[in-house]
């Protein structure tokens, strides 16, 4: 007996133990929307129908690894597809408990069922969901379902991860259903938790937040490795710059692709953001020390999930399957036809969809002018049979149409605040508008029409628009102005749904919002 007893510190020694690796490599998500499967990346024009994404492209990439893996997510898990919506985000957390994730951030749209589903979310998660600046009003807690951070180890390293809602959400989901939190500043909770953090000696702290480094960004895959910010926008840069300790930053909320990551010159944080949908994650690597275990760099590059790269994870295809088939019974039934093609946004200023939806919302209410958010309108409706899947993926807010009485004064103030960065964030009917770009985000010329003529500000309107924008949800200030409220009650897509009942769906007349040069 004694002799295996002497050779035991001898092995230890010789076997390579996984509290020694050098390198954690960190998969984040963000954004993914409910987009729980692979489908073809349309919007490549070198692979239009190639397909992409999904849980089971990811679990597959991420078992590949031969190194320590942290899996992340920044938010938004459920809300646009039938799977996600119908489930209330339990599949989200089903197929996140399957990859093992280890930490997520509430996303505006977690409250879009009010805090009481974000806490069932939370209670089936193997996971902590983490919101150090989220805060009860009445009592000045963080809630008990919540925590500031979790600090996990892998190969042997101890890394902090500090969570933050985007203090957006409290206009970005409906206003009503967190009336009752108060989202704080995201850079001074930021400097306060880092504080506490730095207690626990982590080898590396990464920050976990909903929100993204500058909203120019948004909606689009871009390569800002080179850029230099001499001041910082208003998103994770700025919590970065004003809280220094972060290692990695890892954001979304805008649906921003970061292909190369960003590493900003004035602290050294690497930003990572992986786009919309799970098409894409972002894979950072830790390097440590091999001799002192201190963090020597990090890098972070964006990775397509192409299928026909990383094969898809058989087990996880057999869980979405499940998901599927139960929600596919009630969302594969024919609506109508479509006559044409109705994409959601190019351009970013009027869209096919956008213009149909706010004419059929302004015919059914008897309005002069309807007004829809662009972002409320998630999936173009494809030429051909329309499915209840199709409409309920396009249009997945439970919305009703909202009348009010508005005059020409606070419709311009609607769109100045909707028109930002030479993008228009409205969809109109009954209105026309012409803008020149300015400087800053909002434009520097603006004028509205209405039967070709202008309007004048004391002109008198009836307006139909949506429950979020008449309820104060983002850049909706304007509407608070509105006179002769009344909720119709009546579900936003159940206007297109009504439309296919009557025939095959055209596209309206565009060129409604026209940037001048």
């Amino acid at each position: 007996m004694k002799g295996p007893r002497r050779l035991l510190p001898v092995l230890f020694l010789l076997l390579p133990a996984a509290a020694a690796a050098d390198k954690v490599v960190v998969y984040h998500t963000s954004d993914v929307h409910g987009w729980y499967s692979a489908r073809p990346a349309e919007w490549d024009n070198d692979n239009p129908s190639r397909l992409i994404g999904g849980f089971a492209a990811l679990s597959a990439r991420v078992k590949k690894e031969k190194r320590p893996v942290l899996l992340l997510d920044s938010g938004d898990m459920f809300q646009g597809t039938p799977e996600g919506i119908l489930t209330r985000g339990l599949a989200s957390v089903e197929l996140m408990n399957a990859l093992g994730y280890a930490a997520t951030v509430p996303g505006n749209h977690e409250y879009d069922y009010g805090e009481g589903q974000l806490k069932v979310l939370a209670s089936s998660a193997s996971f902590p969901v983490l919101g150090a600046n989220i805060y009860l009003k009445e009592t000045g807690a963080v809630p008990a379902h919540l925590k500031p951070y979790t600090i996990v180890e892998r190969g042997g390293k101890k890394i902090a991860v500090l969570g933050l809602a985007g203090r957006h959400t409290a206009t970005s989901t409906l206003p009503q259903n967190v009336a009752h939190l108060d989202f704080r500043d995201e850079a001074a909770e930021a400097a306060r938790w880092l504080t506490e953090i730095r207690r626990s000696s982590p080898a590396a702290v990464v920050l976990l937040i909903h929100l993204g480094l500058d909203e120019r960004l948004s909606l689009r895959r871009v390569d800002i490795s080179t850029w230099t910010f001499a001041a910082a926008p208003p998103g994770t840069l700025r919590v970065a710059r004003s809280a220094p300790g972060f290692d990695l930053v890892l954001g979304g909320h805008n649906h921003t692709a970061l292909l190369n990551g960003y590493r900003d010159p004035v602290t050294g944080t690497v930003f990572g953001e992986s786009g919309y949908g799970l098409s894409y994650t972002t894979r950072a690597e830790l390097d440590f020390d091999d001799t002192t275990g201190e963090l020597k760099s990090v890098e972070a590059a964006l990775v397509p999930l192409w299928t026909d790269e990383t094969g898809e994870d058989a087990a996880v295809l057999e869980m979405i399957a499940g998901f599927r088939a139960d929600v596919e019974r009630e969302m594969g039934r024919v609506l109508g036809r479509a006559a044409d093609d109705l994409p959601q946004d190019p351009g970013w200023l009027d869209s096919p969809v956008g213009n149909l939806l706010c004419d059929l919302t302004r015919a059914a209410a008897g309005a002069d002018i309807a007004l829809h958010n662009t972002k409320a309108i998630r999936a173009p409706i494809r030429k051909g049979e329309v499915r209840l899947r199709d409409l309920q993926q396009s249009l997945p807010f439970e919305n009703t149409i909202v009348t009010m009485r508005l005059y020409g004064s606070d419709l311009k103030r609607i769109m100045a605040d909707n028109i930002r960065h030479g993008r228009s964030f409205m969809q109109v009917s009954g209105l026309e508008v012409e803008f020149r770009s300015g400087e800053g985000p909002r434009p520097a010329v603006m004028r509205l029409l209405s039967g070709g003529r202008e309007i004048k500000d004391g002109d008198d309107f009836l307006v139909a628009t949506n429950s979020y924008l008449s309820g104060g949800g983002d850049h909706a200030a304007g509407f608070a102005a509105g006179r002769e409220v009344a909720d119709t009650m009546k579900p936003v897509r159940g206007v297109i749904e009504d439309a296919l009942a009557r025939g095959p769906l055209k596209a309206p007349a565009g060129g409604r919002i026209r940037r001048l040069k």
